[in-house]
């Protein structure tokens, strides 16, 4: 389901709508930051080996049996994001289109040796958008610009919370953009919404441009490897990872398919960064009288590294 606006890639910026207290005003200033060394090594400029000699690997992402029903979204409490939508809002936690999966990060997870790439000079934007963000998983290379959006006008919050990587936490009370890196590959790390309790987004950080997000299609394409054998992974919030191996050789396009289904909804561990507690509601905002909206998260347990994803 897409909002009635972004069907043309000029959103409009709204008015803010609200009086923001001094005290969130001074929140719009991040707890974190950039997590870029001083002192890092020089950037790498070119591509390290021939891209005449590359290969490239394609594939998709399905899914069997019965995913589960949409979950509701109650945004009565912020009219103008449930206006930015042709229909009710919902989550889902597993998006399935004709029994392809959605919202699958795969990358080369092993393969590439200690081989430096350029950073991309293009940001990966994040938008919160509808009261939702978008996209739901983004990838990004290690120091490559993250540029998070507030495209509602209205009070969101940002809280990135990686384990590998520098934390950061910061609010976006009005129409704005704030950028930030990741120094580290990690994979995946949870970003909320501390002001509405559903806004869960997933970033992945790789330290190489060859990482791809299915779409309702489930394709996803990793192109221009060298040539060499991988390890391809594939990440899905709910169902956990899977891996396979291939063969890229030179001008060949290798094919490859994920298969997730129905029953890994109750066995997949899912690798993760400090996930989000569902029943965690902002101190501050707590402080002013103002829970959360929406508290219930995405996540049900609140342990480390391997943790079951209850978006």
């Amino acid at each position: 389901m897409y909002p009635k606006t972004m069907r043309t890639t000029t959103m409009r910026m709204t008015t803010a709508k609200i009086l923001i207290p001094a005290v969130l005003l001074m929140g719009a200033v991040a707890c974190g930051g950039d997590d870029t060394a001083p002192g890092a090594a020089p950037s790498v400029t070119e591509m390290p080996f021939d891209v005449a000699t590359a290969g490239n690997v394609r594939g998709m992402v399905m899914f069997e049996g019965t995913p589960p029903a949409p979950e509701p979204i109650d945004m009565a409490s912020e009219p103008d994001c449930l206006e930015r939508w042709d229909e009710a809002p919902v989550r889902e936690l597993v998006r399935v289109r004709g029994g392809h999966l959605a919202d699958v990060f795969v990358y080369v997870k092993e393969g590439l040796a200690d081989m430096q790439f350029p950073v991309p000079a293009e940001a990966t934007l994040v938008d919160q958008y509808g009261c939702k963000y978008l996209p739901h998983v983004s990838g990004v290379m290690a120091n490559q610009t993250l540029t998070f959006r507030n495209s509602d006008g209205l009070l969101h919050n940002v809280n990135a919370t990686p384990q590998v990587n520098r934390p950061f936490n910061f609010s976006q009370p009005v129409n704005m953009d704030t950028n930030r890196t990741f120094a580290q590959p990690e994979v995946m790390i949870p970003v909320r919404c501390d002001v509405h309790g559903w806004m869960l987004a997933y970033v992945g950080v790789v330290g190489h441009p060859y990482h791809s997000v299915s779409g309702d299609g489930g394709g996803f394409d990793l192109s221009d490897l060298p040539p060499g054998d991988y390890v391809i992974e594939a990440w899905h919030s709910r169902l956990g990872t899977q891996e396979q191996r291939v063969t890229v050789t030179t001008g060949e396009t290798a094919e490859v398919t994920f298969t997730f289904n129905e029953g890994m909804l109750a066995t997949a561990q899912v690798p993760m960064a400090d996930p989000i507690d569902p029943h965690y509601h902002n101190p501050l905002l707590v402080h002013l009288g103002r829970h959360a909206h929406g508290g219930s998260g995405d996540h049900a347990g609140h342990t480390h590294a391997a943790s079951t994803d209850r978006r």
